[in-house]
């Protein structure tokens, strides 16, 4: 089943694609990498923790093991069927979530805040900023520096695999199309999506305008951000 692509994004290969143009059975496949640690250092469990843009539950399942209640929100239906047992699943769209109660901790990973249409954006972090509690904490992961102009590129998975950035394309107006492919030996998968870079300065001022603002940055590359609500 190939679920609605939005405008922009696509995806081929075996199995689900979802409307991002990721594929089910490749993000089922995929690695976890430093994501939990970075996580759970910077906000420690146990503690409520929403999962905006769960995917397949690569992440998911750490987070849980780790001793955080998670709940996983994803838009698509086919990625929600492949997370694990254990977190609270939720099938929406991210800008129009609707759920009782706060968290201590809201995750927005996946580079999801370089969404090309800025009001998207905004949705993304305005649901960060409702549902975290006054006192928690938003971790936020976005792109690096120089991220569109080091192309082509493409670095291992696991001990068969490779994940290419095949180009990155200026669209204009701020906007780069994304090719990427996954080869392995047995199976491969493309998406193409939309991005938009941002420097720190359209960064932070775009957490601020949702009423958040940067904590920390987490990682020499400054990737992962510790992020607050403010007063």
């Amino acid at each position: 089943m190939t679920e609605r692509h939005r405008p922009g994004y696509a995806g081929t290969g075996p199995g689900s694609i979802a409307p991002d143009g990721c594929a089910v059975d490749l993000y089922r496949r995929l690695p976890v990498r430093d994501e939990p640690e970075i996580i759970a250092a910077a906000a420690p469990p146990p503690g409520r923790l929403l999962e905006l843009g769960c995917g397949a539950g690569r992440v998911t399942r750490s987070l849980v093991a780790l001793g955080y209640d998670v709940t996983a929100v994803d838009e698509s239906a086919a990625m929600l069927a492949a997370v694990t047992d254990g977190a609270t699943k939720v099938q929406s769209p991210i800008e129009s979530l609707v759920l009782p109660g706060t968290f201590d901790v809201v995750v927005l990973a996946s580079f999801l805040v370089h969404a090309p249409d800025p009001a998207v954006r905004q949705g993304l972090l305005g649901t960060c900023r409702k549902y975290v509690e006054f006192d928690g904490t938003v971790l936020i992961q976005r792109e690096g520096a120089g991220w569109h102009d080091k192309v082509p590129r493409q670095n291992p998975i696991g001990d068969d695999g490779l994940a290419k950035i095949v180009a990155s394309t200026d669209l204009g107006d701020g906007v780069h199309e994304v090719r990427s492919e996954y080869v392995f030996p047995d199976a491969t998968w493309t998406q193409t999506f939309l991005s938009r870079p941002l420097t720190v300065e359209q960064f932070e001022r775009a957490l601020r305008d949702a009423g958040l603002f940067v904590e920390r940055y987490l990682n020499p590359e400054g990737t992962w951000v510790a992020a607050s609500p403010l007063n």
